[in-house]
């Protein structure tokens, strides 16, 4: 099989724990690249988090894209372009702070370049950290957002955050897409917004099918593209039920998982042209 695309998740996938990308993996992904495979990066991270990413792979110079906020939005890196943009309303957004404070969880949401809290807390300083965007604490978070975002967060230990997922999965079914990023990440975006839905919107105007698009993640937020691409890929640091559901099982991201498919899947198919 000749793959066109390969799609990567930043965070435990294609990103070491120190937030670096392994020369193997940077060397293995330019290769793929000057062949004509396109290279995306699709994560929950705001688009200004992924660009110095998008920067080191030189996705502007190969002419690509990177899918931010869950695929919430899709921008074309040559360009800086917005080729797709989803939000929710900040009557949704007002809704789902009464639903955090139901729930005795935290929230978070972005707005001016900057992460939204009420009140600071480790997981808002997680997120600032893997963004690079400032945190911003303010006295009352409905009054602050005051126009429609991209998406918002719910945050809590994680044994906490399974019963919240499930509750509001339920109590949402039909409105909003309801998912973890991260054991302590509940993330909410427009209802249909998944990383495999923006990767079939993307893929559809190039000339590209699934069956010829590698997806690889680690989370529960990969499962849409995994399942959709023609081959889904979950890192070796996955959890058992995402490896489950993938194609393909890869090292870890300590272990250049994305690289070894990269080279197996896509360098030794190339080298027998």
């Amino acid at each position: 099989m000749t793959y066109k695309m390969i799609v990567l998740d930043l965070d435990d996938t294609l990103l070491r724990d120190d937030q670096t990308i392994s020369e193997r993996t940077k060397d293995a992904l330019f290769q793929a690249q000057e062949a004509g495979v396109k290279v995306v990066l699709a994560s929950g991270r705001p688009t200004y988090g992924m660009r110095w990413v998008a920067e080191e792979l030189k996705l502007n110079q190969y002419g690509s894209y990177i899918l931010s906020f869950n695929g919430s939005k899709i921008i074309d890196c040559k360009t800086n372009e917005e080729k797709y943009s989803q939000t929710l309303s900040t009557e949704t957004v007002h809704r789902l702070y009464d639903l955090s404070k139901r729930e005795n969880v935290g929230i978070l949401t972005y707005a001016e370049d900057a992460i939204i809290v009420e009140e600071t807390n480790q997981f808002a300083s997680i997120e600032s950290d893997l963004t690079g965007l400032p945190v911003k604490v303010v006295p009352d978070f409905k009054e602050a957002i005051t126009g429609p975002v991209v998406k918002a967060l719910m945050l809590k230990e994680a044994d906490r955050l399974v019963d919240v997922e499930k509750k509001l999965q339920t109590e949402l079914d039909g409105e909003l897409s309801v998912m973890r990023s991260k054991p302590f990440f509940l993330e909410f975006t427009q209802l249909g917004v998944t990383k495999g839905a923006s990767l079939d919107y993307l893929i559809k105007p190039m000339g590209i099918t699934p069956e010829e698009v590698i997806a690889i993640g680690d989370s529960y937020n990969d499962l849409t593209m995994i399942e959709f691409a023609g081959l889904g890929v979950a890192m070796g640091n996955a959890p058992q039920d995402i490896k489950e559901k993938a194609d393909y099982v890869s090292s870890s991201n300590m272990e250049d998982g994305v690289a070894e498919v990269v080279e197996k899947f896509v360098l030794n198919e190339l080298s027998k042209v």
